[in-house]
């Protein structure tokens, strides 16, 4: 049975996912939100097809792990005979020319180990999602595999005969498979996929070493970081929620999205905690995408989600093309949550550019300009802080003044009036002062709730979901607040689930939800911390690390009674989770010396 053991490689422009088996089982081009012409993690219903398959006769894959501090990863196949070979497999990415180098391309180099190795070879892409059977077309050491939305080509030194017929071949030399855009090569094969990988190694290498660690769990951090950068699509600085769409929240099947889109929520806390580890280039990069979103808005209004070109008009559909993970279905292209109103967007596009006003690292740091651009953002927070919307959740069939979609439009007015303050600008830091009192005020009034004794989902409601753990930690209260402490206890009381948080238990339009939103828990984690019990949040934020496959990734949702994994992959959320709570847990540099 398929599981979320999945490796992830790229480089800011295309990702791909490779699986426990070393096939590329999952790779949309031309960009990480288009056809996914290696799509075998879904099934393809009319044959088997939608791979990268290298099989070693009569053996398997042994082992499977990423080269140290890169985004390069290692597979090594054995037999029973002794034979061995490794498939390394790695999207380039250095600097050249003054540029960052990121082609269209996943290379795949075969390397024999021991004995004798006889491989099979087999590439099959398929497109329309699953439904197109490529053109074949033979170079002199290239196939094309043309298909209408994209034309692959492959490049290698082994024989295109044994390739296309899929005969095995004995593994004598190293061999290398480049696949990518129909361009010709122009330099001898063999040297350039050697220079490609010794210089994304040390690309890697390199932009590790400048991360900000914590002292403890470096690892999951590291692995955390690269995650989160291979889910950017470069070109824009648009950040995606997931590289998958459709695998399920749970075995049920109800609840299933394309997440290969750019929410600004989720764009958020993916930016926030890379600054935090000190990797400032991509808040800017994606500083720069949203505010280009807002200034082509009409009336400075944002959707909560757009593609990574920034197209607005995301329609959901389904294909019956593609079976779905494990064969659960439908497969859903589009995300129609760009339709609904989420009126945290604004505060949380805010919360995105705060750090810009204040990092010294940044030349020149933000000034009044972006401050000016923002303050409409903060005109609608404040407009709409206690209208309906559809949440955090996305709830597709009610509306009601979500606590949490207060709770961003209270943070966007705070940080502009703190930004205000560091600007200078007095007169507009009393003004967004004023307005984010007055939103604090209707929090605290609105969404308490008397009869349970801790705040709600909804103002004047009495249900409570996992975002509410966020009061302490965007700041609207103290952590040792009454208040937030009876909060943190109702959620323990009614949305924990053994070690792990549910976002919510009550039905929706989907029924009651099955598994636990990895994320809450991470959320959890940090509001124990908040409240001095360190030593139970420690322990939970292990557990939650056993929690990732073996390759340090987690996706979206997990099981709280097998811990099995399901939902998109590799979720940006739950990869946040594990660095925020890495840098509020771990022992300080300073007393471990």
């Amino acid at each position: 049975m398929r599981r979320l053991d999945l490796g992830v490689v790229g480089n800011g422009n295309v990702a791909a996912l490779i699986d426990d088996a070393g096939d590329i089982a999952w790779w949309c081009l031309p960009r990480v939100d288009g056809d996914p012409l290696f799509c075998s993690l879904l099934e393809p219903a009319e044959d088997e097809g939608g791979f990268c398959r290298i099989e070693l006769a009569d053996g398997q894959p042994t082992e499977q792990s990423y080269v140290r501090n890169t985004a390069i990863l290692r597979t090594v196949f054995e037999n029973t005979a002794g034979d061995r070979l490794e498939v390394t497999d790695f999207a380039p990415r250095f600097k050249q020319f003054e540029r960052i180098f990121r082609p269209l391309m996943i290379v795949r180099r075969l390397r024999p180990l021991a004995g004798r190795p006889r491989v099979t070879l087999r590439v099959r892409p398929r497109g329309g999602y699953g439904s197109e059977t490529p053109e074949i077309t033979r170079g002199s050491h290239h196939v094309r595999y043309v298909l209408p939305s994209f034309t692959l080509r492959l490049s290698t030194n082994a024989s295109l005969t044994n390739i296309l017929e899929e005969r095995s071949f004995l593994l004598d030399r190293e061999t290398f498979l480049i696949l990518g855009a129909d361009e010709s090569l122009t330099r001898n094969l063999e040297e350039m996929a050697g220079t490609f990988e010794r210089e994304t190694r040390l690309y890697w290498e390199e932009w590790c070493r400048y991360l900000a660690l914590p002292y403890e769990w470096q690892d999951a951090v590291i692995r955390a970081a690269i995650t989160l950068k291979l889910c950017e699509y470069e070109d824009t600085g648009a950040i995606v929620a997931a590289l998958t769409t459709s695998i399920p929240e749970s075995p049920e099947g109800a609840r299933i999205w394309d997440y290969r889109y750019c929410w600004l929520r989720d764009g958020y806390f993916t930016v926030h905690a890379l600054c935090g580890l000190g990797v400032t280039r991509t808040m800017e990069e994606y500083i720069r995408f949203v505010v280009n979103l807002g200034d082509r808005a009409r009336d400075n209004h944002l959707q909560p989600v757009y593609s990574v070109s920034g197209e607005e008009h995301l329609p959901e559909h389904e294909t019956t093309t593609l079976r779905g993970y494990r064969g659960i279905g439908p497969v859903r292209i589009g995300n129609e949550a760009y339709r609904q109103e989420q009126n945290d967007v604004y505060g949380t596009v805010i919360l995105t550019a705060t750090p810009a006003f204040f990092d010294q690292r940044l030349v020149p740091p933000a000034g009044i300009e972006l401050f000016r651009r923002l303050e409409p953002l903060g005109e609608k927070a404040y407009a709409l802080h206690d209208k309906p919307d559809a949440g955090i959740w996305e709830l597709r069939r009610s509306s009601s003044v979500h606590t949490s979609s207060s709770l961003l439009c209270w943070a966007g007015c705070d940080r502009l009036a703190r930004i205000a303050r560091r600007l200078g600008e007095s007169g507009a830091e009393q003004r967004w002062a004023k307005r984010a009192h007055e939103i604090r005020t209707s929090i605290l009034e609105r969404a308490w709730c008397p009869e349970t004794q801790s705040f709600a989902s909804t103002f004047g409601g009495r249900e409570i979901d996992a975002s509410l753990l966020l009061l302490a930690e965007l700041g609207l209260l103290a952590a040792d607040d009454p208040r937030f402490v009876a909060t943190v206890a109702a959620v323990e009381r009614i949305l924990k689930r053994g070690d792990y948080v549910f976002r919510y238990v009550s039905a929706d339009d989907f029924g009651q939800p099955k598994n636990a939103f990895t994320l809450c828990t991470f959320w959890y984690v940090s509001a124990l911390a908040r409240l001095g019990r360190r030593e139970e949040a420690r322990e939970l934020y292990e557990k939650l690390l056993a929690r990732r496959t073996r390759l340090g990734l987690l996706s979206e949702h997990i099981d709280p009674e097998s811990g099995d994994l399901w939902g998109n992959f590799p979720q940006t959320y739950s990869m946040v989770g594990i660095i925020q709570g890495a840098r509020l847990l771990s022992a300080p540099w300073t007393d471990r010396f």
